[in-house]
C-alpha cells in the first residue's frame, strides 16, 4: 500500500508512468509515445496501432451485443 501511495502522490515535476503487474505491453506503449514526440514515423505508426486497437475493441463489443441481444 505504501508503494501505491508513494506513486500516486508524486508532486508536480516528478512524472511517474505506472503500469500493471505483467504490463510490459503498456510499458512499451508509454516508451513509444515518449519517443514519438520527436519521431514522426513512429508517431504515425503509434496512431495506426491505436486506431487498429480501437477497431478491434469495437468489433468485439458488437459481437458481444449481437450474442446477448439475440
Amino acid at each position: 500500500m505504501d508503494a501505491l501511495f508513494s506513486t500516486v502522490q508524486m508532486p508536480t515535476g516528478i512524472p511517474v508512468a505506472t503500469v500493471a503487474i505483467n504490463g510490459a505491453a503498456n510499458a512499451a506503449l508509454i516508451a513509444i509515445q515518449i519517443l514519438a514526440v520527436t519521431d514522426e514515423e513512429l508517431a504515425s505508426k503509434l496512431d495506426k496501432a491505436r486506431t487498429d486497437g480501437a477497431e478491434k475493441v469495437l468489433a468485439k463489443n458488437r459481437n458481444i451485443e449481437e450474442t446477448y441481444n439475440n
